[in-house]
């Protein structure tokens, strides 16, 4: 538990029908009493106020009313933070919550820093690491897919496994550390070829789990795709029927494009962030070649890209400079403008290892078969709602790609007759590198660098 209260704004900030604003801690009710004026026959002190109940009132700031609002009491440990909790519902808008928030600043809490209800409630035993982590992702959810996988990891589907998981590497560690205790009893060759199978099923288990990283990540941060071309390819035309409005401007004119574009859209489920490019050229103005250079740079970070070429015109130097040079990605070629006399053939060299779709930017023809060419080169196979219970981050996939090492060789050592206490050197690192998944063993770097990546009044 904390000795201090901190508060903050928990909605975004800007316009809007309602801001809310949290407080927590020992003191949270007390606060809530100094700036909190009752307005109604059945609305009471916060401080005298019945758990899970909401009370109409004023804030008062200096003497003054800062806004009419309905105040919730929570009190520990039936809370977010397992401490007492008041939030204030205020009208919104940057000034109302902002003097709301000022008069409990004002009245002895501080402000809360980035994820740090978050942090509390993981601290006092509400969440563990893996569960505080899918409140962050919960948040940032941009599918439902996304939204799904954070549900069940908030749910502690994850925590459930790693905790099976460590827990048999303990039992493990215990025994063996039982028999260096009492060095006149060896481990009977019986024994030693039990350990290793457990140990083995703990790896297989550990390699299930890292499989799924990959998609664990493309559902969390999105998978970036440049969209590139020669100028008038159709680009802008493209990126505008994948997002289904105008976010692009479309001319004729070459060139048009002189910046790259980010937007995300829903690809079956998948979040991908597609990047419109300025059209690959040589020469043209200074603001062009600038944006050529940015689309190069950009490329260089994309994991896949939408090669858009003119079906109605033939391949020329450049498309085939383009083509050679993209080949060492994934990537799809995407030929537009379908609808005209097809003059363009691909080399088959070039198709050999990439996707192809035919599509008509101008009437979207050919659009539902790219979107399934995408999500096809990206996620093998079906998305089974199993296997969203258990899609581990990067971090997660660090701690137990070190845990699976020190485990590996702790089998090793068994096979081979070794020293207990090298044998448990390895184990111990192992069982503690499963820990860190879900909390059982951290360090204030950790925690700091988790939190931190939260919003503040989370």
């Amino acid at each position: 538990m904390f000795d201090d209260t901190i508060a903050a704004i928990a909605t975004p900030l800007g316009e809007g029908g309602l801001a809310v604003i949290r407080i927590s801690g020992p003191d949270a009710l007390a606060v809530a009493d100094k700036v909190f004026q009752t307005g109604g026959k059945n609305s009471a002190k916060p401080s005298v106020a019945p758990t899970h109940t909401i009370h109409y009132g004023k804030i008062v700031r200096r003497g003054e009313t800062v806004d009419e609002v309905l105040l919730a009491v929570m009190r520990a440990p039936r809370t977010f933070t397992r401490e007492d909790t008041v939030e204030i519902s205020c009208h919104g808008g940057l000034l109302p919550a902002k003097l709301v928030l000022d008069a409990i600043l004002e009245s002895g809490a501080r402000l809360a820093e980035p994820g740090e209800f978050t942090r509390r409630a993981f601290l006092n035993g509400r969440l563990d690491l893996a569960q505080a982590e899918a409140v962050a992702d919960l948040i940032h959810s941009r599918t439902e897919l996304a939204l799904a996988a954070a549900n069940e990891q908030l749910a502690g589907k994850l925590s459930q496994r790693i905790n099976q998981l460590r827990d048999g590497m303990m039992q493990t560690l215990a025994h063996v550390e039982a028999h260096i205790d009492f060095p006149d009893e060896d481990i009977a060759p019986e024994t030693r070829g039990q350990l290793v199978r457990r140990l083995t099923d703990g790896v297989s288990f550990m390699d299930e789990l890292l499989r799924t990283a990959n998609e664990g990540q493309i559902l969390r941060r999105g998978i970036r795709a440049a969209i590139v071309g020669r100028p008038n390819a159709g680009k802008s035309s493209l990126l505008n029927q994948l997002l289904g409005h105008e976010r692009a401007i479309v001319s004729p004119i070459a060139g048009t494009t002189r910046d790259t574009i980010e937007e995300t859209a829903n690809i079956r489920g998948l979040p991908v962030v597609f990047i419109d490019t300025a059209g690959l050229r040589e020469g043209g103005d200074e603001i062009e070649v600038e944006g050529i250079r940015r689309s190069r740079e950009t490329l260089a970070r994309a994991e896949l890209i939408l090669h858009v070429l003119d079906a109605g015109e033939p391949l020329t130097r450049t498309d085939e400079t383009y083509l050679a040079e993209f080949a060492g990605k994934k990537r799809i070629f995407v030929l537009n403008k379908i609808d005209l006399p097809r003059k363009l053939d691909l080399p088959e060299p070039f198709t050999r290892h990439s996707s192809l779709v035919t599509l008509s930017c101008l009437s979207g023809r050919g659009l539902e078969a790219l979107k399934d060419a995408i999500k096809n080169l990206v996620w093998a196979g079906r998305i089974e709602a199993g296997m969203l219970q258990v899609m581990i981050n990067s971090r997660h996939q660090e701690a137990l790609v070190r845990a699976r090492a020190a485990a590996q060789r702790t089998i090793q050592a068994l096979r081979e007759d070794a020293a207990l206490e090298l044998v448990a050197l390895d184990l111990r690192i192992a069982v503690n590198a499963v820990g860190e998944i879900v909390g059982r063993t951290t360090t204030e770097d950790l925690l700091d660098s988790i939190f931190s990546q939260f919003c503040i009044g989370k």
